[in-house]
């Protein structure tokens, strides 16, 4: 009865809901867009959730990051995700890491999970995520999202374009920029769409294209890219 709405879609069924609640996907990252990917992927029954995050909740957080809640401040972003996801589906498996995903660690993350979800805010772990896509064949679907604008892309290795095509010089800003909080709504949820599509190899994906999205002219555009043929990362 959980996913009754979701089965009878023809497209899904049941052995597509079979096939969610068999899949593995790790967040990384549990802020804004971890949160709304989180919270839908959960809902939608995907079966075994890794969620990653060295950072702590603050209360300035909660504003756009509603995974977490004011009872949680202080306590490890992780662990506030996995006591929301339970309490939302028990049938599920959440996996808290309450750590910081790095060159030395990635490779025991990336083995474990069939699809990774990128919602960091920086451009370092970005990369990190990419390159190991490519190492362990693991699709990546990448968000960003600054003040009242979002983008979303996806990764299928082996073959690019990839993130390191677009943003192959990128530098992280010092600077904190703001945030419309329902922007994390859109593109997180956008994010969780396009891992579901993935799992159950349905529709157009959003590989060798970005989607982007302005609050303010509240309108999305899509841009096509290609391969950067010197890129050292993707074929």
């Amino acid at each position: 009865m959980r996913y009754h709405r979701q089965i009878i879609i023809p497209e899904i069924g049941k052995r597509g809901q079979d096939k969610l609640l068999g899949s593995k996907v790790l967040i990384v990252g549990a802020g804004g867009l971890g949160s709304i990917v989180a919270f839908y992927l959960a809902s939608s029954g995907i079966g075994y959730i890794g969620i990653i995050d060295p950072d702590i909740v603050e209360l300035s957080n909660l504003h756009r990051q509603i995974l977490h809640n004011e009872e949680h401040i202080g306590m490890p972003k992780a662990i506030s995700a996995f006591i929301n996801l339970r309490k939302l589906n028990s049938d599920i498996k959440v996996l808290p890491y309450p750590d910081e995903i790095s060159k030395k660690n990635v490779s025991q993350y990336f083995t474990h999970y069939d699809l990774v979800v990128a919602c960091p805010d920086n451009f370092k772990t970005r990369v990190l995520l990419n390159e190991a896509s490519f190492k362990f064949l693991k699709p990546l679907v990448i968000g960003a999202i600054s003040e009242f604008e979002g983008q979303v892309f996806d990764i299928i290795p082996p073959k690019g374009p990839c993130y390191n095509c677009l943003f192959d010089e990128a530098q992280d800003d010092d600077i904190a920029k703001g945030i419309l909080a329902p922007v994390a709504g859109v593109i997180g949820s956008i994010m969780a769409i396009e891992t579901i599509k993935i799992l159950l190899n349905l529709g157009d994906l959003l590989h060798g294209k970005m989607l982007l999205y302005d609050a303010l002219k509240e309108k999305f555009r899509e841009v096509k890219f290609l391969r950067n043929t010197s890129c050292k990362i993707c074929k």
